[in-house]
């Protein structure tokens, strides 16, 4: 488990990674620095396919979805109830936290990047979306090969709220010609994490 505190921290945010890269890729270490300036405490793991890639150097496909929900889970099992907890991820990681949004202890999930679809296939993973037991807040870049704003601006589901940031594909990263940087994109995306965060604690008061 990779642990950033935070100072004064006001929530815990167990964050799984995406399919093809580990709990300590450059994003996922730059994103949950961002999210612990934001008070948040962020615990990372490996998921037990990428832990094994890091161990021997042999690559494997994730696991089924059915071992990375319960693996998933098992680790919100074992959070401490010191903080409220949120659970959330990138990319897949985001899908699998959307998918235990009964765990008793979880208060909301958060995706960073969601993939709505696979590339240039229609096949859509929002089936769930209809049943959410708790709020799913989503931070999608607007040129995200997973689910674009052009093709999104006609859904909407009761507990999802996404969040658009500007010219970013599925890593947050911006044209040039943007004028942005990745940097900023995260860092918007954790502002947008921090902000439901509170809303959430302030109406459980």
């Amino acid at each position: 488990m990779l642990i950033n505190k935070a100072v004064t921290a006001k929530a815990r945010l167990l964050l799984a990674h995406g399919a093809g890269a580990g709990a300590s890729s450059d994003f996922m270490q730059q994103l949950s620095q961002q999210l612990a300036a934001f008070n948040i405490e962020v615990w990372r793991f490996n998921f037990a396919y990428m832990q094994r890639f890091i161990d021997t150097g042999k690559r494997s496909l994730p696991d089924k979805m059915p071992l990375l929900m319960q693996q998933f889970s098992q680790h919100a099992d074992n959070c401490p109830t010191d903080l409220p907890l949120f659970i959330g991820g990138k990319s897949m990681g985001g899908r699998v936290a959307s998918l235990l949004s009964g765990h008793d202890k979880v208060q909301g999930i958060f995706a960073f990047g969601y993939p709505f679809h696979p590339p240039k296939k229609q096949s859509w993973r929002t089936e769930h979306f209809a049943q959410l037991a708790c709020p799913l807040f989503i931070a999608q870049g607007e040129r995200d090969a997973f689910g674009t704003k052009a093709e999104l601006a006609a859904m909407q589901w009761p507990k999802v709220t996404i969040h658009w940031l500007a010219d970013g594909d599925h890593d947050f990263k911006p044209r040039v010609k943007s004028g942005l940087i990745q940097r900023q994109l995260i860092s918007d995306a954790a502002q947008f994490c921090s902000r439901n965060i509170d809303e959430i604690l302030l109406a459980k008061q």
